[in-house]
């Protein structure tokens, strides 16, 4: 990906790469942090090397004020803090931002029947091992469209998954029933892409013109899948591996083998799946319970 977008390199924007890239920022994170500077800088209408601490108090109250959600609002901060903190070496200017605190939303969980139809209504083939994956396995949509004949290691069972977010390897396991779809899938996957290319690194869901299948495609596989089997709920493609995450804890796995699966670095981020398991949260035996004086047996009238 070219994360300069066709935009005249200033020699400020030059210095913002090479230290986005001296630190190892992925591609998304530096194209993210780029667009806010340049946000940044249409709202001065001037280099942002010239801010003041107003300017940057006044930015802040502007992106509330334009109607912006908090997370883009936070987003967009933390790419100016780079650029002041880092770059320029302005730490009296980095130490005006601060970030807003993100509502906690509960996320969207499908019920297993509800998965159950939506894969039977997938367009095709691909798209449902695609879903089967993500449900079953718990994958990201990109996870998922950059899946390699390599990564697929039938013998231990398991999959791959390499370098995902946050620069992460992990395995996941391979359900029986998804090997199999792959395998019928292997036996229709177009091969045009694969010339001169080693088994091991040819794309499991190869997209137009040798690149892979993009997200937004895949994700507008799920929403027909998803139309098709009659859900109004207001769910994602991410709902699937919500879902994966909330049912597995319902069957009483282990919370943190959950959180190796998912790939969370933090617990916490995996234990927030408590507050929608829904049939956790049903067995649950209310305290009222107890003060609650049970019934007796009908032609019971004393003790025995």
């Amino acid at each position: 990906m070219n994360i300069q977008n066709n935009t005249p390199i200033t020699p400020l924007r030059r210095r913002m790469i090479e230290d986005m890239r001296a630190r190892n920022l992925g591609r998304h994170s530096q194209r993210s942090h780029l667009h806010s500077c340049k946000r940044f800088a249409s709202f001065l209408g001037r280099s942002p090397d010239t801010a003041t601490a107003d300017d940057v108090r006044q930015f802040q109250l502007f992106l509330i004020e334009s109607g912006l959600s908090i997370p883009n609002r936070n987003r967009i901060m933390t790419g100016v803090k780079f650029l002041l903190r880092v770059t320029l070496r302005r730490h009296d200017l980095a130490a005006e931002i601060y970030h807003l605190k993100e509502p906690q939303k509960v996320p969207v969980v499908l019920s297993q029947d509800e998965v159950r139809r939506l894969l039977t209504m997938a367009p095709g083939l691909k798209a449902r091992v695609m879903l089967s994956l993500a449900y079953g396995c718990g994958l990201r949509a990109g996870e998922v469209v950059r899946l390699r004949v390599g990564d697929i290691d039938s013998a231990q069972t398991i999959i791959r998954i390499v370098q995902s977010k946050g620069r992460k390897d992990r395995n996941v396991m391979l359900p029986a029933d998804i090997l199999e779809m792959l395998r019928e899938w292997w036996k229709e996957r177009p091969a045009g892409q694969d010339a001169g290319v080693v088994a091991a690194d040819r794309v499991l869901f190869p997209g137009y013109r040798g690149k892979t299948l993009s997200t937004r495609q895949f994700s507008r596989l799920f929403h027909a899948a998803a139309a098709a089997a009659g859900i109004t709920k207001r769910v994602s493609l991410h709902s699937l591996r919500h879902s994966f995450a909330t049912h597995l804890l319902e069957r009483g796995v282990d919370i943190r083998v959950i959180q190796a699966l998912l790939g969370h670095a933090k617990l916490t981020t995996t234990a927030r799946y408590a507050r929608v398991a829904t049939g956790m949260i049903a067995a649950v035996t209310s305290p009222l319970d107890d003060l609650t004086p049970r019934k007796r047996k009908k032609g019971k009238t004393g003790p025995s």
